[in-house]
């Protein structure tokens, strides 16, 4: 997904290529200035706001902290450093910030539930395929309906009709699968005044 909006602006300072054709991608219609380091930005690039300044974190530091340029303006811009493997894997990160960048431009709320769960669930999936993986569809459900039905049940105090009814699930079924899933349910008893 690409930015729809031009105002967004981002400063690259790495000098590997994949990571510049990753940021590139992910974010296509931002303004992005990109730089070997921070001595190769002319004095107005540096002083310019960046929503958005990626630091490639170069070996030799001691103790892994990247030096922060001074000369750059950090006041309102999100600071991502770190190797250059670091920042190739931030990649989902980053088009999360586009996402969400990308709807605000539009309008739009933030990431949408599905959104999120494509997201979170890319590298579990990838992973599951490459250690040969099998009966992905009843085991990713599994782990989805618990943490639903127990959400559910402390959005209801533990009272399992309204739990069942908001699920869209017979009181039963909402039943069995506390029992099946080894939710504890804990009923909480409103003050009465």
């Amino acid at each position: 997904m690409s930015l729809t909006s031009p105002a967004f602006s981002i400063l690259l300072l790495s000098g590997d290529s994949g990571v510049q054709s990753q940021v590139n991608h992910i974010f296509k219609d931002a303004s992005v200035t990109m730089a070997k380091d921070a001595s190769a930005l002319t004095k107005d690039l540096a002083r310019r706001t960046f929503d958005l300044v990626i630091i490639e974190s170069r070996s030799g530091s001691s103790d892994g902290t990247v030096a922060i340029p001074a000369n750059i303006n950090l006041t309102h811009a999100l600071l991502i450093t770190g190797s250059r493997t670091v920042l190739k894997r931030a990649s989902k990160s980053m088009q999360v910030i586009a996402r969400q960048n990308a709807a605000g431009a539009n309008g739009k709320d933030a990431l949408s539930l599905e959104d999120y769960l494509e997201w979170k669930m890319g590298d579990f999936v990838k992973g599951m395929r490459n250690g040969s993986g099998r009966n992905l569809h009843p085991m990713l459900i599994t782990a989805i309906e618990r943490p639903l039905i127990t959400r559910a049940l402390q959005e209801t105090n533990g009272n399992q009709i309204q739990a069942a009814e908001l699920l869209g699930l017979n009181r039963n079924t909402l039943r069995k699968k506390i029992k099946d899933l080894h939710i504890p349910v804990k009923r909480k008893r409103t003050a009465q005044t």
